[in-house]
């Protein structure tokens, strides 16, 4: 039986993994449990911010999550593709959709 190939999923630092007042930073420990979760899984994670890829991972470092991640990358300012973003087979979820949907959902893209 062919295997489904892993779900591709981009996660952003800021205000999803991270809230920050002033200079404090704090996790938001319920997206953080919910990566260990869609590692587990299966799934392929990617951090990614406005921030940097430096950032990412030095975030990803700092919440302990560091492992889940294959790449850390910076969020573009432009894509180049034949194809609109439009018509991509493309979920976005808040991170409050995010706590709130299954681990199956989220995988599935439903």
């Amino acid at each position: 039986m062919p295997t489904r190939p892993a779900r591709i999923i981009f996660v952003d630092v800021d205000d999803t993994l991270v809230r920050s007042f002033g200079s404090k930073r704090i996790p938001m420990t319920p997206m953080v449990e919910r990566i260990l979760a869609l590692k587990t899984a299966g799934a392929e994670l990617y951090c990614w911010s406005s921030g940097g890829a430096a950032y990412a991972e030095a975030s990803a470092r700092e919440l302990g999550i560091h492992d889940c991640f294959v790449a850390f990358l910076p969020k573009p300012h432009v894509l180049i593709d034949d194809v609109s973003v439009t018509s991509w087979k493309l979920t976005q979820l808040h991170p409050n959709e995010c706590l709130s949907a299954t681990i199956e959902a989220i995988l599935s893209g439903s």
